[in-house]
């Protein structure tokens, strides 16, 4: 007969757990060290019905313990396993997640080599492994052949970026998602398939990754697909990415849209350049190609937005830019990534980057448009010189340098405090009418420009009101942003004080 115990077990019964178990963490078996508080626990959590019974408790540190809360101990397991993925990196798709499982022995292989043999209404899958053999469907709108199938995860890939070819895969992994994915299918059906293509040899898979990724981690080993044969790229993409972002429940991170989207613009913008039509080369007319190349299926509007993804692509994935390194691929900051790009986008891009295309002929000194993009991310850089690279995110609550870049980087301060530079930079530009203003980092900087420039920001960054030990500071940075340019002009943070006059 099981012991029945207490709520709080006696000396003698943690005596008996411990020579059952020794002094080892029940959760990922590390040893707990002499002096460390040991801590016992439901294996099956108490709070969901796990019996209090000997064979139900387990030693733990507190550390452990104090994380695991009422989850079952497997599903904690998996969500120590999935921080350990996520610590790789911050924009991580399916690809890099069937790669971990290789090499933690989880999956033998992924993304094996398959021919397709295609009749009229049939098609035939073969790799190394085995052979599928599937009826063929047709779209009724694109006349697109397509087939329905349970795939081995042998056969399947993400349809990431590849060197010789776009990658349809729109969204980044979400650590929260795939957990409670995971913990949902354990109980729930699959309702739809995983989506994909064949491109040469392989299956890729471009949506549905995060329904692919809980499977996985519930040990399911074959998924059921929908794969195209040879769709049209263009109009599968945008299809897809309206599917991702108009019509989903769960939106893109607007860092999604700019870091993928503007990726794949770009490949457009490169071949357009090529483009022997006779017309000028300028971004207005690149943007009047695409309306026509993409018929009705992008607005012009549509378009726009991935211009300006594109630009501030182009800024953030500068190998130059030493502040990239403190964005994070979210919606959210973090700790260590204090900065996300809707802020960005809304603050100092918005500020200096000129974000409507140009008539400037791309082949003449008039267009400007990397010394722009250069010269952002000059300006990135001494925000990350003279404050941004001290960021700490295990610094304490009571760290005084922590606190005040704490203050400087929240979202509503930089919204307001980009507006001033902006206002300060052109004055020390001497840019005078509106389009001059509206273009500020368009041209040519001088390094007398630049260390001007250096100079306002540090104005900025040096500004006394950063250490205040009133917290009346911390309460209005939570207000919108015209409290808070408000309460930065009554306190002399001004367009004049950046520029150089005295408080």
């Amino acid at each position: 007969m099981a012991l029945i115990l207490k709520r709080q077990l006696n000396e003698g019964e943690k005596a008996q757990v411990l020579k059952q178990h020794g002094s080892k963490c029940f959760a990922t078996g590390h040893m707990i060290p002499d002096g460390e508080e040991i801590q016992f626990d439901h294996i099956h959590a108490y709070a969901i019905g796990g019996a209090s019974e000997i064979d139900n408790i387990a030693p733990m540190c507190a550390k452990h313990n104090k994380e695991k809360g009422v989850l079952p101990l497997q599903d904690f397991r998996v969500k120590l396993r999935l921080g350990d993925f996520f610590s790789s990196g911050d924009k991580l798709t399916l690809k890099h997640l069937l790669e971990y499982l290789r090499t933690k022995g989880d999956i033998a292989e992924y993304a094996q080599a398959v021919a397709v043999h295609q009749s009229v209404d049939s098609v035939t899958i073969e790799s190394a492994s085995r052979k599928y053999g599937q009826t063929l469907y047709e779209c009724p709108i694109t006349q697109w052949k397509y087939f329905y199938a349970t795939l081995d995860v042998d056969v399947l890939d993400s349809d990431d970026e590849q060197d010789d070819s776009i990658g349809l895969q729109p969204r980044y992994l979400i650590f929260d998602k795939v957990f409670e994915l995971y913990r949902h299918f354990q109980q729930h059906p699959v309702l739809q398939p995983s989506i994909g293509r064949i491109v040469g040899n392989r299956i890729r898979l471009f949506d549905g990754q995060h329904k692919i990724a809980a499977l996985l981690w519930n040990g399911r080993k074959v998924f059921e697909c929908k794969i195209y044969l040879a769709p049209t790229i263009r109009l599968l993409n945008q299809t897809n990415i309206d599917a991702h972002d108009k019509f989903a429940q769960t939106r893109f991170f607007s860092s999604i849209m700019v870091l993928k989207l503007g990726s794949q613009f770009g490949g457009d913008f490169d071949n357009y350049k090529k483009l022997d039509d006779g017309k000028s080369k300028s971004e207005a007319n690149f943007l009047e190609y695409l309306v026509r190349q993409d018929g009705t299926t992008q607005t012009k509007a549509q378009i726009n937005t991935k211009f300006r993804n594109f630009i501030y692509n182009s800024v953030l994935s500068s190998q130059d830019n030493k502040a990239s390194r403190f964005v994070t691929s979210g919606n959210r900051s973090t700790d260590e990534k204090p900065l996300t790009i809707d802020v960005l986008t809304k603050s100092l891009f918005s500020g200096f980057l000129y974000r409507e295309p140009t008539t400037d002929n791309m082949v003449t000194e008039a267009y400007k448009r990397e010394e722009e993009i250069n010269n952002m991310v000059a300006i990135m850089n001494m925000v990350h010189d003279l404050a941004l690279g001290e960021w700490d995110g295990n610094a304490g609550a009571n760290d005084e340098r922590q606190r005040r870049l704490n203050r400087i980087f929240r979202s509503k301060s930089m919204m307001a405090w980009s507006e001033l530079l902006r206002d300060a930079v052109c004055g020390k530009l001497d840019l005078q009418d509106a389009e001059e203003r509206a273009q500020p980092l368009y041209r040519h900087l001088s390094e007398q420009e630049l260390q001007r420039i250096q100079d306002v920001i540090k104005r900025l960054v040096n500004w006394k009101m950063w250490n205040s030990p009133d917290d009346e500071i911390d309460r209005i940075l939570s207000d919108n942003k015209s409290e808070v340019k408000e309460w930065f002009k009554k306190k002399n943070l001004t367009t004049g004080y950046l520029m150089g006059a005295p408080e």
